[in-house]
């Protein structure tokens, strides 16, 4: 319980004043009710703690993203929004689209990346050993191929076979007095886009006896739970729809539509994802993916977790979707984070239902999963695992005690 109050102390970093603070730009005479009906609405998410109201780290920021009085505040002093990744999305998807039409294929991209992870200096006594798990490229064919290791920090490795869901690369050094201690990896692989016409292919009946189908419509506890507010809303959202296509999209459609991204809280933090999502109306990547999980599971839609970093340049990031199977298809990646996109073109528009881009680096293809070797304590990041995990013989090292960082190169 120490370590769980630990993190959720460090998540809920700020107090009343910082927060005022931060809004005063965009409300210089803050309206008291208003100020009030943000944070009882959790929109300015925050919590009691030890009798002290604190507020989310990123909390102002999420409110811009989740309230229309605050994001036309915003709008007006700061403009709209700078990122360029929409744009780039959609051209880039475009350029996909163009190039399958024209050559009936995708060419893939090669990519070199080095992942580091810093340990900050006396974080452990000096002469203890520092245990360390490296998230690792999976080969995942076709869209993700020909992974090659290149070089270690440290001579001796252990890098968990491609059976590992979530791949680690593991390796273990001594700590030195007031030095950081680093472990990386320089690695290639190969990434493949993806697009499947979905109304232009035949999609089978399910073969609900199968043990596949059976495995990704079950339950996984307690993220994916089949909850009666879950099984209602999947009735709400699809209706009367048999057509396994016209399922996801609607469930993707309703959730791009009613549940905003925003930055989240530790997700080791969480009792359950997806009831907190609906709670608060809001989630980030990974925590729209488990409502759509879950959703789609619930109306017997077999679907699995990937996740990784996104790579579209001067946009690198954490990321997580998933992927759908499709009875005579296969499976199908899906990325409900990303949403429809702003076209009148439907098909570069719902372009994220059913394909994905070639900017994908994946380390996993489920959540949850043990690694090899086993960790002896729990993970600073128990569901995900994008950034690394590190431990010493007395305990876990949470995120607040080491950095990680991706540089990446694109090979052609």
């Amino acid at each position: 319980m120490d370590d769980m109050n630990r993190r959720i102390s460090l998540d809920f970093s700020k107090d009343e004043k910082t927060i005022r603070a931060e809004l005063a730009a965009y409300f210089p005479d803050l309206d008291e009710e208003q100020f009030l009906q943000w944070q009882q609405s959790q929109k300015l998410e925050n919590r009691l703690i030890n009798g002290e109201r604190r507020f989310f780290r990123n909390a102002v920021p999420n409110l811009f993203r989740v309230d229309s009085v605050a994001h036309q505040a915003k709008l007006k002093v700061d403009g709209p929004d700078s990122s360029t990744l929409p744009a780039f999305r959609l051209q880039h998807t475009q350029n996909l689209l163009n190039e399958l039409k024209a050559t009936g294929r995708f060419e893939p991209k090669q990519f070199e990346i080095t992942f580091t992870l810093t340990v900050d200096a006396d974080a452990v006594p000096a002469g203890e050993t520092l245990r360390c798990w490296l998230p690792f490229p999976r080969v995942a064919p076709p869209r993700q191929t020909n992974v090659e290791l290149h070089k270690t920090s440290q001579d001796n490795y252990q890098l968990a076979d491609n059976q590992q869901l979530q791949r680690s690369l593991y390796m273990e050094q001594k700590a030195l007095a007031k030095t950081p201690t680093k472990f990386s990896y320089t690695a290639s692989f190969e990434t493949l886009p993806a697009y499947f016409n979905l109304n232009q292919l035949s999609v089978e009946s399910y073969h609900t006896n199968d043990s596949l189908f059976q495995h990704y419509i079950s339950e996984r506890p307690p993220h994916i739970v089949f909850s009666q507010r879950m099984k209602d809303l999947a009735d709400s959202i699809v209706g009367d729809s048999k057509d396994p296509i016209e399922k996801v999209q609607k469930i993707y459609y309703w959730i791009n539509r009613h549940i905003p991204w925003a930055s989240a809280l530790e997700y080791s933090t969480f009792e359950c994802i997806p009831a907190y999502v609906l709670d608060h109306q809001k989630g980030d990547c990974g925590m729209q993916t488990l409502l759509f999980m879950t959703l789609a599971r619930i109306k017997g839609i077999p679907c699995k977790w990937q996740s990784g970093w996104m790579l579209h340049p001067g946009n690198k990031n954490l990321h997580d979707w998933c992927e759908v199977y499709y009875e005579g298809i296969g499976w199908v990646p899906l990325d409900q984070s990303f949403g429809l996109q702003n076209t009148q073109n439907q098909q570069l528009r719902d372009f994220y239902i059913n394909g994905m881009d070639r900017y994908r680096l994946i380390f996993n293809d489920d959540f949850s999963q043990e690694f090899n070797p086993q960790k002896a304590y729990p993970r600073s990041e128990p569901i995900d695992f994008q950034r690394g995990e590190v431990e010493w013989k007395n305990g876990n090292l949470y995120f607040d005690q080491w950095t990680y960082s991706l540089v990446v190169k694109e090979l052609n």
